[in-house]
């Protein structure tokens, strides 16, 4: 990965704001913890991850609301602004990412085409919840780490403003 760079500008900023951060991912697959946990001295600044593929995981470790996946779908803001919240909830981190979407190359519908994410990024004792939906291009794997550099990017975005 090539995250080296952006990864050690989140950990600085969240050293600075005395903050840890958790993930709760479900597309990426655990690429934005991987990307954290990629340089030296994370320990410092990275509590934990949730990878939460299926809906019975999103339900069971984040508290994601049954009738929002019903309703809403597991790729849509309400999800991930309750995985943000519910991934705060469950660790010590100050600061949550959380990233559903459908990275293909299959699972794309008219609504939802492949490449179709939703970010949400939290702050503790923060009501507002920023969430954004992106429709990235490429394979799975580009798909997948355009995901984990817009997490990336939000991290440092949320605490510099």
């Amino acid at each position: 990965m090539h995250f080296k760079v952006l990864v050690t500008q989140v950990g600085a900023v969240l050293v600075e704001n005395q903050s840890m951060v958790v993930t709760a991912e479900s597309c990426t697959g655990g690429m934005i913890a991987e990307a954290l946990t990629s340089v030296g001295g994370s320990t410092a600044w990275f509590d934990r991850a949730y990878i939460t593929y299926s809906y019975e995981s999103k339900r069971e470790m984040l508290g994601v609301n049954k009738l929002t996946i019903q309703k809403k779908g597991a790729v849509s803001q309400a999800c991930v602004e309750e995985m943000a919240l519910g991934a705060l909830q469950q660790s010590h981190a100050k600061v949550s990412v959380a990233c559903s979407g459908i990275a293909g190359p299959t699972g794309g519908t008219l609504d939802k085409p492949v490449g179709t994410v939703w970010l949400a990024w939290a702050i503790q004792g923060q009501s507002a919840v920023v969430s954004k939906a992106f429709l990235f291009s490429g394979d799975r794997e580009a798909v997948r780490e355009q995901t984990t550099e817009a997490a990336l990017k939000g991290i440092l975005k949320l605490l510099e403003s």
